[in-house]
């Protein structure tokens, strides 16, 4: 499920953009000001829709502070706001804008540019990677071309069997694998292996891939199971 932040000073807008966009099936924040969003952790958002005309600093200003920071320089932005004239239009646009919205709201607009622009970047995405193909979670990335894993932009280290099972799990979300049905898939057939030995990979996995780690459930009695918080 993608994430959008909505960054505007009239709560009354904040509020409806919020119930809109939450029909259609994203997870939607919001935040008041500009000062009160960059407090938030900003790189778990797919997209910011950022009001121009705020307080102290504008969603311009918070813009180029966004463009300046390695993990939030590629975030898409839309910039929402009153002014409608061509030279602010420009201007946002060449601080890194990807569309522009203008007052009063249309919510149809809003939802069809919304959706354009995630459609576009999720595109470049997979241009940027090549023939690489990336699954994950929010920050936890898998690339299974170059069997690697990243955790907020950081590569994890892990053994070739931590790979498959974190692969199998995040691959099958909400999925419940038994011990019995992970050693089958994972394990090589010659190797002996104790009644532990899943379980215990589970555990330093957990540990490896951080605040991921919590998304790795022990239904008892029946196995794990990756679950999106």
């Amino acid at each position: 499920m993608e994430k959008i932040l909505v960054v505007d000073d009239e709560q009354d807008i904040c509020e409806i953009l919020q119930f809109n966009l939450e029909t259609e099936g994203y997870e939607v924040d919001v935040a008041n000001s500009a000062e009160e969003a960059l407090k938030l952790d900003l790189k778990n958002y797919q997209l910011i829709l950022l009001d121009v005309m705020m307080g102290e600093i504008s969603g311009f200003q918070m813009a180029r502070i966004m463009k300046q920071k390695e993990d939030t320089a590629n975030i898409p932005i839309i910039f929402i706001t009153a002014l409608d004239n061509e030279n602010d239009t420009v201007k946002g646009l060449n601080i890194g804008a990807d569309d522009y919205i203008a007052k009063p709201l249309s919510i149809r607009e809003v939802k069809a540019r919304v959706k354009a622009v995630l459609r576009r970047t999720a595109k470049e995405k997979v241009i940027e990677a090549g023939e690489h193909t990336t699954i994950g979670y929010e920050g936890l990335k898998i690339d299974e071309e170059r069997k690697l894993v990243t955790v907020n932009g950081k590569e994890v280290q892990l053994t070739k069997l931590e790979f498959e099972l974190l692969h199998m799990l995040v691959s099958n979300p909400e999925k419940v694998f038994s011990r019995e049905k992970i050693l089958e898939t994972i394990w090589p057939d010659d190797t002996i292996v104790m009644g532990r030995t899943v379980d215990v990979n589970i555990t330093r996995l957990r540990k490896k891939i951080g605040e991921y780690g919590k998304c790795i459930k022990t239904r008892f009695g029946y196995g794990y199971t990756f679950e999106r918080i």
